[in-house]
Parts: C-alpha cells; structure tokens; sequence
C-alpha cells in the first residue's frame, strides 16, 4: 500500500462495548471485577485513526495519511492501552473512530445538518486552505486544524443532507458505540463509589502537536506562543492556572487533588514544574465538563456516603508521546505516518500509572 494512501475501515464494520474497552487481564478477569477495583476511568475520544471506508469518497483527495494522523491524537491510543494492561486501577475506553466522523469532545449538534452547512459557508468565504473560525460548528469539520482540505463541499443542499446522513449512520458504529460505552462505564463507577465510598475520576486522554503541518507535509510550523503546550503535560479542570474557580464557572476537580496530581506527574515524570501546567492553554472540554455537571446531580449523595468524583483533561505534548527519533521523522515533508517506539511507550504508560498512584496517595 502506496504510505499516501489512507487508512480505511472495511465498509460494514460495527464496533461492539467489548472491542473498545481495555483493562488489565483483560480474557481472564471480568469487568465487573476490574470496574470493583479501578478508580479511573480514562476515555481516550480522538484515538481513532482508521477512516470507515463509507466516508472515503466525501473527502478530498490531497488528504493525505499524514493529514489523516495528524488531525487525531492517535499517539495516545498505545501510551492508553499499554497503561490498562499495566495498571489494574485503571480502565480505558477508546474511541474507534476519528473525530473527523463527528468529535465528542464537542456538544453533540442539535442539527448536524445546519451546523455543517454554515462551517461549509465559512470555509467557501475564507477561501480553500485558508485559515477559518470554526468556533461552534465543528463537531464535524470541513477542514483540518492547520485548515487543509477534509471534507469536499457539497454541490446542492441535497447533497449535504445525505453527507450528514452517511456521517450519522456510519458514526453510530463506532462514534456512538464509545460515546454509549463511555457514558454507561461512568454510570456504573458512580454506582460502585456510592456504594462504597472513596473518590472516581474520569480523565479525558488527549495529545497536540506544537507545530502544525505545511504544505508539503513537514509537521514543523509553530503555533502561536498562546497555544503551545508545555514539555509533557496541561492537566485542566476548567479553572485557572491553580486549578481554581474561574468566575462563574465550576470545576470539573477539586483545585487542590488538582495540583496534588500535577506534582504527582512532575515527580513520576521527573520533570521541572514548568513541564506540566494547570489549564494552559486548554480548559478541557466537552468529556470534563458532561462528567462534571453529572457528578454534581449525585453531589449530596457524595457527602452522605463519603465520595468524591473528579473530571479532568490531560492534554499530553504529542511530541513527548512520540520521542525524539518519531518527532524528528514528522519534521521532515511527507505523506506518511510513524510506528510507535514500544520501549517509549511502555516507559510514559509506566510513569502515568506511577503519578496516579502517587496521587491516591496524597
């Protein structure tokens, strides 16, 4: 296969709660049991990087692998799995799709349709390629983050009617089944906590690269100083830079477990504080904040059996879940994409599963 060429999902394929869950012993220990002994949730909504095939012909032909990759967070999928075969506390859910199918670190739109026909209208003002606003129309976007062409326009109001139909029948499959599997696993952790007291925590699991990519493919264009992430890792609850309210707005963790497990990170990481922020520059989004506002509806029941649930982001540096030799191949023009470094991997896995443990014991 020509490495241009981008990566499908055979037609037909529906993804079932079992194939996007990931636990430690998964095939000999239940989930029941695993869910009875883990305190962490981590759902990882942009590791998807295959294309079901029934959108192959929607997009635009320059997409290229490399755009494919880069417009996920397809680094976190092996540092996520490799973690819940680690770490018995822990139990991953996994997104099989891209969000490119539809992003559910997003507000699900009231209607697809119309939110998509004004991001097709403000991509068509700006110009192809060019740079865009897309604030509050893109759970699907026509365009990738460093504004290359994703998905072809559609000629007629017709037409877009039936793209937003494939998009929504085709995502149910994949999309829908981790959006249903995610909720149903948070439902049943709050269960478990009530019933037994102690904290749950939901962490959202993302990367970003600090460069964006060109023309020819190099993944080597800064981003603007206010949009680069610090050296591993941005944990956000939707407050400020000491995880505290800001303004009217509730957080989705305590401040102080906040800053508690950032500390934890510096010290399983062995990094300087400045290599891992409190919301900067992200706040979290759509997964935290859906987390949080259900943990305050059992918030009195919390009280009166003695639990706690937290909701937080982690927004890791994509070039740190790469290593060095990987991010240097991205540097460089292309059309391909990286095979993971085990040994890397396996080392970040490591050093989550020890900040996590040295938090609990905090």
């Amino acid at each position: 296969m020509d490495e241009a060429s981008r990566v499908l999902i055979p037609a037909g394929t529906a993804f079932t709660a079992d194939d996007v869950t990931f636990w430690a012993g998964k095939g000999d220990r239940p989930l029941e049991q695993a869910i009875a002994e883990a305190d962490l949730l981590v759902s990882a909504p942009h590791a998807g990087a295959a294309i079901p095939a029934e959108l192959d012909g929607f997009l635009a032909p320059e997409f290229t692998r490399r755009l494919q990759y880069d417009y996920t967070d397809v680094s976190t999928s092996a540092v996520v799995r490799r973690w819940a075969e680690l770490d018995p506390r822990v139990v991953v859910v996994e997104n099989p799709h891209p969000r490119m199918v539809r992003d559910p670190n997003r507000a699900r739109p009231a209607s697809l349709v119309d939110d998509l026909r004004e991001a097709f209208d403000r991509v068509r003002a700006a110009g192809r390629g060019q740079r865009v606003d897309l604030t509050g129309v893109d759970a699907i976007r026509p365009v990738t983050f460093s504004f290359f062409p994703l998905i072809e326009p559609p000629t007629s109001d017709a037409a877009l009617v039936s793209l937003a139909a494939a998009f929504e029948a085709v995502g149910d499959r994949g999309l829908g089944v981790y959006e249903r599997t995610r909720d149903d696993l948070v439902e049943r952790f709050i269960a478990k906590t009530l019933g037994t007291g102690g904290t749950f925590t939901a962490l959202s699991f993302h990367d970003t690269m600090n460069t964006t990519t060109r023309i020819d493919g190099a993944v080597d264009a800064p981003r603007n100083a206010a949009d680069r992430l610090p050296d591993v890792v941005a944990l956000s609850n939707r407050g400020d830079a000491h995880g505290e309210r800001r303004g009217d707005d509730a957080v989705t963790m305590d401040p102080a477990r906040l800053r508690s497990l950032a500390s934890a990170h510096r010290v399983a990481f062995g990094v300087p504080d400045d290599a891992v922020l409190l919301n900067q520059p992200y706040l979290g989004s759509q997964e935290i904040i859906r987390a949080g506002a259900r943990f305050a509806q059992v918030a009195n029941d919390a009280r009166v059996h003695g639990a706690h649930f937290d909701a937080v982001q982690a927004e890791f540096l994509r070039e740190f879940l790469l290593g060095p030799a990987n991010t240097a191949v991205l540097r460089q023009p292309g059309t391909g994409w990286v095979t993971p470094d085990e040994a890397h991997i396996d080392g970040i896995a490591r050093a989550c599963a020890a900040a996590w443990e040295a938090h609990r014991a905090q």
